[in-house]
C-alpha cells in the first residue's frame, strides 16, 4: 500500500516514513488494502515491513493497542460487479458521460466501509472467510430475489451463486447483514417477493433488515428488458401489503425486519412513518428514514439571528417538492429577515416522470430551469447532487462554479443538517 501523506507528530513520522513509501507487510502478512492495514495494525506489538527508496526496511513497534500510525494511503482499486442486472442504473445512462458513471461497484470492502449494497455473486468463499476473520460487520447485501431461476433471469449472471448458503455462513459466524430488494413490477414481486422475505428472515436476528425500494427507471433503457414503471396504484398496493409482511416477518423481540423506503410513501402523497418505524436509523443513507430524520432535525433547531434581509432560492427534485412547499419552506420563511423562494427541478435528463429524486439532478437541468428567475442573493441545493469524492461536480460533469456563472448568483450545496445550512447561509 502506497503512503500518500504522514501526519505530523504521528508514530509514522517518528519512524521517518515518507509519502511514496509502501507498506508491504505487517507481522509477515501482506497488506492488501486499508481494511487489512486497520485489522493488522491494531495489535500493541507489530513488525512492519516498508519499502523505502527501493529497499525493504523492517520496524519492530510497541504501541498502545488500536493506536494508528498516522498514515494516509492511495485509494483502493474497486472491484467490478460481475452481474448485468436488468434494473442496474449504470446501463440506464446515455452515452458520453464520464467513465465512472458506467462502473458497477461490486466490492464487499466498500459495503463495509461506506454502506454500499453489493450482491453476493461477487464474493467467493475466500472473501467470505476474510469477512469473518476480520469481523467486517455489518455488510449491505442486494438480494432482490432468492429463487435461483429468477436470480439468473434478473442478474444475467450465468450460474447459481448459492446465496442462502452464504447467508448461513456469514450469519452463523456473527456477521450482521442488511438486505435490499429493488422491486421490479412483474419480475420479483408477488410470490417471489414473499419467498425472498421468508428465505432471508430465517437468518434473523443477524439478518438485520430487508428494505424494499422501487426500481429506478430512466428514459435511456434502449435494448434492456422491459420493466413496467412504478405507478401510484402499484405503490399504494405495496404499502397495503406491507403490514402483512411486517406481522409475519418480525424479529423475535418484535422489532421490524421488513421496511419500505421513503419513496413509496412520498409517491402517493402520504407522510413517511414516525421515528419508531426506523429503529436506530441504520438505513437512512439508503433512503429508509431519510425524510423522517430530516423533519426531526428541522423541527428543533436554534433560530439564527439574521441582521439584514437575506433572499435565497432553494431547489430540489420533484419527489420531495410537496414536503418542501408545505412544510420546509414555510418553516424557513418564518425566520425574521429570511425570504426563501423554492423551485423544484424536473429531471429532463433522465426522465421527468420517472426519476424525481434530488440526488439524480444534473447541472444542465438546474441551469436551464433557474436561468432568468429572480433567485435572490444565492441558491442552495442539497449536497446530494454532487459526487462524493470531489463534492464539486454534478452527474453531467457541471461544476458548481459553472452553474453560478450561468444563473448569475452563487450556487452552493449544503448537507441536510440545519447547522451546516445556516453556516452557508451566513457566508458572504
Amino acid at each position: 500500500m502506497k503512503i500518500i501523506s504522514v501526519h505530523k507528530n504521528s508514530l509514522g513520522a517518528e519512524l521517518g516514513l515518507q509519502p511514496g513509501d509502501k507498506i508491504e507487510a505487517i507481522d509477515g502478512s501482506r497488506v492488501r488494502d486499508i481494511i487489512d492495514y486497520r485489522f493488522k495494525v491494531s495489535d500493541d506489538q507489530i513488525r512492519l515491513k516498508v519499502r523505502q527508496s527501493g529497499e525493504l526496511v523492517e520496524y519492530d513497534l510497541e504501541k498502545d493497542e488500536d493506536d494508528d500510525l498516522g498514515l494516509d494511503f492511495e485509494d483502493m482499486r474497486i472491484r467490478h460487479c460481475a452481474n448485468d442486472c436488468i434494473f442496474c442504473f449504470v446501463d440506464q445512462n446515455p452515452e458520453g458521460m464520464r467513465s465512472g458513471m458506467y462502473f458497477r461497484d461490486g466490492d464487499f470492502r466498500m459495503s463495509f466501509l461506506h454502506g454500499h449494497y453489493i450482491t453476493l455473486t461477487n464474493m467467493g468463499w475466500k472473501e467470505l472467510k476474510r469477512v469473518v476473520e476480520q469481523r467486517l460487520t455489518p455488510l449491505y447485501i442486494s438480494v432482490h430475489v432468492t429463487d435461483p431461476d429468477k436470480r439468473l433471469e434478473m442478474f444475467l449472471y450465468g450460474k447459481d451463486d448459492n446465496l442462502l448458503s452464504k447467508f448461513e455462513y456469514l450469519t452463523e459466524n456473527g456477521i450482521e447483514l442488511h438486505s435490499q430488494i429493488v422491486l421490479c413490477p412483474t419480475w420479483n414481486d408477488g410470490s417471489f417477493l414473499e419467498q425472498t422475505i421468508a428465505d432471508i428472515h430465517q437468518f434473523s436476528p443477524m439478518a438485520r433488515s430487508m428494505s424494499i425500494v422501487p426500481a429506478g427507471l430512466t428514459k435511456h433503457r434502449e435494448g434492456l428488458p422491459f420493466i413496467p414503471p412504478i405507478t401510484k396504484e402499484y405503490a399504494e398496493n405495496t404499502i397495503s401489503i406491507y403490514e402483512e409482511f411486517h406481522n409475519r416477518f418480525k424479529h423475535a423481540d418484535g422489532s421490524r425486519f421488513v421496511v419500505l423506503s421513503d419513496e413509496w410513501y412520498i409517491r402517493i402523497g402520504k407522510d413517511v412513518p414516525e421515528r419508531e418505524y426506523y429503529g436506530d436509523m441504520e438505513l437512512e443513507e439508503n433512503g429508509v428514514g431519510q425524510v423522517r430524520n430530516f423533519k426531526e432535525e428541522w423541527s428543533d433547531f436554534d433560530i439564527p439571528i439574521l441582521k439584514k434581509e437575506t433572499r435565497i432560492t432553494i431547489g430540489s427534485g420533484k419527489l420531495i417538492s410537496d414536503t418542501f412547499r408545505n412544510w420546509f419552506i414555510p418553516k424557513l420563511n418564518a425566520i425574521p429577515n429570511l425570504i426563501v423562494n423554492y423551485i423544484p427541478i424536473e429531471n429532463n435528463f433522465y426522465g421527468k416522470d420517472d426519476v424525481t429524486v434530488t440526488g439524480l439532478l444534473t447541472g444542465g437541468d438546474i441551469i436551464q430551469q433557474l436561468q432568468g428567475q429572480d433567485l435572490g442573493d444565492k441558491v442552495i441545493f442539497s449536497q446530494r447532487i454532487v459526487n462524493e469524492t470531489s463534492g464539486e461536480k454534478t452527474l453531467d460533469d457541471v461544476t458548481l462554479n459553472d452553474i453560478s456563472k450561468e444563473i448569475g448568483v452563487p450556487f452552493l450545496v449544503s448537507p441536510d443538517e440545519p447547522e451546516a445550512f445556516f453556516k452557508i447561509l451566513s457566508t458572504d
